[in-house]
């Protein structure tokens, strides 16, 4: 199933929420049971044996591009590291890196149980070779959120707005040829929204509780839900 599957991790953001709580770290450092973001989000690749990786990071990170000096040596790893001025334009860096084959993309400050991210990446690769998947959750604990209403099957039909079935989660599936976006977008929503209002094939896939980590109370609720704790099948 991950054969040819290649991932990235969007890990630019500057984390200005997390400082104004005391945090001193880059974003991708910020500790969740003890393990930095960037550690829990190259777990979930390692568990769903995706080995190839394209991770994003701005040019204030020099302790996160040490780490994964240090500790990636069992990825082929394509490090870009660049400050960039939205949350597009990084997520457009990684994406046509990985452009040729599938590829599964995940932002650096979702925090989920590994469970779910196996859930996501399996239905996604049994969507049609063309579609696009979100991961989705009915946990809401976020400042502007992206609602997202599903039909029966699956497919999301709508973005946006101040209300719906559930949020987008940090986590996306990108066919091997997506097709060429007509402007260059400020936010990574605003492309999110114009694939579906294009009527690309998006599909919604609907996981268990994701945390969205931008503020010191959101490592605290994940913590206490119990999420980031490294299970037992991810250990060597």
């Amino acid at each position: 199933m991950t054969g040819a599957l290649r991932g990235g991790i969007i890990a630019a953001g500057l984390g200005t929420r997390l400082k104004r709580d005391g945090y001193r770290v880059p974003k991708p450092m910020i500790p969740v049971a003890g393990r930095p973001l960037i550690e829990h989000a190259l777990d979930r690749f390692r568990a769903a044996g995706v080995r190839h990786v394209t991770v994003i990071v701005n040019e204030e990170s020099d302790d996160c591009r040490q780490w994964l000096h240090d500790h990636c040596g069992d990825f082929d790893l394509d490090l870009i590291v660049r400050t960039t001025p939205s949350s597009y334009a990084s997520f457009r860096l990684v994406a046509d890196k990985l452009a040729g084959q599938p590829a599964l993309i995940t932002t650096v400050d979702s925090i989920m149980g590994p469970d779910a991210f196996q859930l996501f990446v399996r239905t996604a690769a049994a969507l049609p070779n063309d579609a696009f998947a979100l991961g989705l959750t009915a946990h809401v604990d976020d400042d502007k959120p992206l609602w997202a209403d599903l039909d029966a099957s699956g497919r999301v039909r709508r973005l946006g707005g101040t209300s719906g079935a559930c949020v987008t989660a940090g986590l996306y599936w990108l066919p091997a040829n997506p097709p060429a976006a007509p402007a260059d977008f400020s936010r990574l929503r605003d492309y999110l929204k114009w694939l579906v209002e294009s009527g690309a094939p998006v599909h919604g896939v609907v996981l268990p509780q994701v945390f969205d980590i931008d503020r010191a109370h959101d490592v605290e609720a994940a913590e206490s839900a119990g999420l980031g704790i490294r299970p037992e099948t991810m250990l060597s």
